[in-house]
């Protein structure tokens, strides 16, 4: 999809004060820093507290995030727990309180270090709410009304809530305040991020070059691939009715067994790398591929030199999420024993977080004459 661009002229009966304000910012624009280049590109992505992290979201993002982590580039690794975005469709708040811990425990055990990165709970910093009404003046309800997503959603309810709607401009108040560049989303979200894109456009248009573009960054073409364990057309997901569908980082070894056990795959005898023929059986070639860090080709290439068939294939992919899985499972029941330690854990965050969002607002303030 091609980001449209905003026609200013069209925007009335703004138009003429904004190309005003554009002459008046160029010769005298408040101070800010608004001109400094960032040093490294910046990441930031969110996770819903809703459920534990899935296999999909393990191999696809989260085990990515982890790896790529140092205490050098810390401010530049941003991580949030987005409650705010949780709430769009009705929560139980005692589910919602403890899916925030939940999560956050499940972060950290898949290997997002605190201390190598800022992992916070989006709520607790009040710039993102801010900074997204701001958002929200720059941005058109057509271009909000044409994203699949919302679609999508709205069509299931008798009545939209609004936050639904506004869902993607709060989704680029979390990126922009922080003026991050780099964004992991999957192909499902590529809408989301052209937003941000076409927020940002807006506002640097109308308030003087402030916020850079961001770009969605997509993940390994393989693991984003990961299906539903019972239905291979589809990607595995924690919505699937089907309990058997979908793997999650704390399942315990008997539940994994008989989930891939159960797993869908087909009636031919030989066990080839096909994702478009063979949808059921490269799924389970791919996730085991992905745990022994080898390409779908040489799990084949393993599996034909050993002459394995369906049985031993799956024995196989059981006993490899089993051996990396477990210690990811005990580390996170060991985190949720220790809620005073998960909280002190957010609260870093939550400072580490507010030290750039306040910067940002105050900024953005200046800029469009609050101060």
């Amino acid at each position: 999809m091609i980001l449209q661009k905003i026609r200013i002229q069209n925007v009335n009966p703004r138009s003429n004060s904004l190309r005003l304000m554009k002459r008046l910012m160029s010769s005298n624009e408040p101070e800010t820093k608004a001109d400094k280049p960032q040093s490294q590109p910046r990441v930031f992505s969110g996770i819903q507290p809703t459920g534990t992290v899935h296999l999909g979201n393990y191999l696809g993002a989260v085990k990515r995030w982890g790896e790529e982590l140092s205490v050098e580039n810390r401010l530049n690794k941003i991580y949030c727990v987005v409650d705010l975005h949780a709430i769009t469709l009705p929560q139980d708040p005692k589910t919602l309180r403890s899916g925030i811990k939940k999560m956050t425990a499940s972060l950290v055990a898949c290997g997002l270090d605190p201390d190598k990165c800022i992992l916070f709970q989006q709520s607790t910093v009040k710039e993102h709410a801010e900074l997204c009404w701001i958002l929200g003046t720059v941005c058109t309800v057509p271009r909000l009304a044409q994203l699949t997503q919302y679609k999508e959603k709205s069509a299931k309810l008798k009545e939209v809530l609004l936050g639904l709607y506004l869902y993607p401009v709060l989704q680029s108040a979390d990126i922009l305040l922080y003026k991050a560049t780099d964004i992991p989303v999957g192909e499902d979200n590529i809408q989301n991020i052209q937003i941000a894109q076409h927020l940002t456009k807006n506002f640097n248009l109308m308030y003087g070059n402030y916020f850079p573009k961001p770009k969605a960054i997509l993940p390994d073409s393989n693991n984003a691939r990961v299906r539903s364990l019972r239905n291979p057309e589809k990607k595995m997901s924690k919505s699937d009715p089907d309990t058997k569908s979908c793997i999650y980082i704390d399942d315990e070894p008997d539940i994994i067994r008989d989930k891939i056990k159960k797993s869908v795959t087909d009636t031919i005898k030989e066990i080839r790398y096909d994702p478009e023929i063979r949808p059921g059986v490269a799924n389970l070639m791919l996730i085991q591929a992905s745990l022994s860090n080898q390409t779908p080709e040489q799990v084949e290439q393993f599996i034909m030199e050993n002459d394995m068939n369906k049985v031993k294939f799956k024995e196989m992919v059981t006993d490899s999420l089993i051996q990396h899985l477990s210690p990811i499972r005990a580390e996170m029941n060991r985190l949720l024993k220790d809620e005073i330690y998960l909280d002190s854990i957010l609260k870093q965050g939550e400072e580490s977080a507010r030290d750039i969002a306040s910067q940002t607002i105050t900024d953005v303030k200046k800029l469009v004459g609050f101060h």
